[in-house]
């Protein structure tokens, strides 16, 4: 079992004001998970620093990704 969180998921959705939100989905290491909405400037901060094309392929990405381009 891995010693933080990590992504299980990402999907966009839509935000209060009209844009694009990235809704993350984390599994902690005690087997919790829950939910972070980005707003749309950090998810798509969060998609280049993991290199990411698609939502999919931030499964298995640290949490810490989510903080590193701020």
């Amino acid at each position: 079992m891995t010693s933080e969180a990590v992504i299980i998921g990402a999907q966009i959705v839509a935000g209060h004001d009209g844009s694009a939100e990235l809704l993350v989905r984390l599994r902690h290491p005690n087997g919790a998970e829950g939910p972070v909405v980005l707003d749309e400037a950090t998810g798509l901060e969060l998609m280049k620093t993991c290199g990411a094309t698609h939502v999919d392929e931030l499964t298995g990405q640290s949490w810490r990704r989510i903080v590193e381009g701020l």
